[in-house]
């Protein structure tokens, strides 16, 4: 009687231990398909804030009025990568074409 539940726990265990590492390597399998390279391939090179056109840096002052434009990015398309600040230190990057229409990446 022993043997069948000691066999039964053991089951059961090895049961619970194949779930836990299958949801393991599924976690990995899922951050690996994390497209955040997908930026880095864009290649972008920093610019100076001053050669960022006028119409991204209206976008920019009309849809963040207290924002502060830190550093500017741009690719062979001509779209920008911002990274802007607020007051209160929080930082974000958005990203824009030379017409100042943002762009989702």
């Amino acid at each position: 009687m022993k043997t069948l539940f000691l066999l039964g726990a053991m089951t059961i265990g090895g049961f619970a231990m194949n779930a836990q590492e299958a949801l393991i390597s599924e976690n990995g399998i899922q951050h690996n398909h994390i497209s955040e390279v997908s930026i880095v391939t864009e290649d972008f090179k920093e610019i100076s804030v001053s050669e960022v056109p006028q119409a991204v840096s209206d976008a920019v002052s009309k849809n963040f009025p207290t924002a502060n434009l830190d550093k500017a990015y741009t690719n062979e398309k001509k779209q920008y990568k911002l990274v802007l600040s607020l007051e209160d230190g929080t930082q974000g990057t958005v990203y824009a074409d030379e017409e100042g229409n943002w762009i989702d990446m």
